[in-house]
């Protein structure tokens, strides 16, 4: 089989009448053939959550650290913990599905959690495999805007409920941000909070070479962990160079050495204009350390 794939997973839902829990199964699915019911609340209410994993030549890209973030993701939004075992199965046999085509040698993995069908006891839960060639045509560089979130950057200590830092499927607000850039002659966003520090983009991490040190917000500010940015601060530190977590003001953004937007479809897209202003970059240096990340 070639890509695309799609896997329907039934993990095991606790039972309140002590009774055994049906087994964690996945099946693969038809693509052509309707798989969500329109009640099910992940299409009504955006209620529930997702992950994204890159695949490159038949390698899944971070992939303990995508569960353990779809785990948490979970966890915040109070739905069933996810069986981290079947879903690890679910995305190793989708690449096996995909086989090893060209089409099949970038890849991205979609695992989808939502909370069912409005009053009924059962999640769903799906994972999707596709070809995907967003990074490459990322290595350019990218042109970056920012644009307010709205939030002051202690959100999720002062709001929790707002859900700041978990990987939902309300891309509503997020989306809206991108046609802005898009309006505003820009390939993508970073967000900037109402008190001036810097958060993260619409589906990407926030990286800065500041003063010889490369620096991104901590999720303690309210922002995604990022399983690709970690891969990447690896690198640097595996090599002898400085990486930390801290907050990042807009000022210091504006004169970073070099500014980076880390996905798993991009990998580390190169900004080499922010808000109309150029970014200095070293495309050798890129290309060097997504190498080695891919290779990992």
């Amino acid at each position: 089989m070639t890509v695309p794939v799609l896997l329907v997973l039934a993990q095991s839902t606790p039972t309140t009448d002590g009774s055994a829990p049906s087994p964690a199964t996945f099946v693969e699915a038809d693509l052509a053939a309707p798989q969500v019911s329109v009640l099910d609340l992940g299409v009504t209410r955006g209620d529930g959550i997702f992950e994204s994993i890159g695949v490159v030549d038949g390698r899944a890209q971070a992939l303990e650290p995508h569960l353990n973030r779809l785990a948490k993701s979970a966890g915040m939004l109070d739905l069933p913990a996810p069986d981290l075992d079947l879903w690890r199965a679910g995305v190793l046999r989708s690449i096996e599905l995909a086989g090893d085509s060209a089409a099949a040698s970038e890849l991205l993995v979609k695992l989808v959690l939502t909370r069912g069908i409005e009053g009924g006891d059962d999640v769903t839960g799906w994972v999707l495999c596709f070809a995907d060639v967003s990074h490459v045509d990322a290595r350019e560089g990218i042109s970056v805007v920012t644009l307010d979130r709205g939030y002051r950057s202690d959100v999720a200590e002062t709001s929790p409920w707002l859900l700041q830092g978990a990987k939902t499927l309300s891309y509503a607000l997020n989306k809206a941000a991108l046609r802005e850039a898009e309006r505003r002659g820009a390939d993508d966003v970073v967000f900037v909070s109402t008190d001036g520090f810097v958060l993260e983009g619409p589906n990407s991490t926030v990286i800065a070479l500041i003063d010889g040190e490369y620096v991104t917000t901590p999720s303690s500010l309210g922002v995604l962990e990022g399983t690709t940015q970690a891969a990447f601060f690896s690198d640097v530190e595996a090599r002898g160079g400085r990486a930390s977590y801290r907050p990042i003001t807009v000022d210091e953004l504006r004169a970073a050495d070099a500014l980076w937007l880390a996905s798993s479809g991009r990998q580390i897209a190169p900004v080499v204009s922010l808000d109309g202003v150029p970014v200095a970059q070293d495309p050798a240096f890129t290309a060097a350390a997504e190498e080695r990340m891919l290779a990992r």
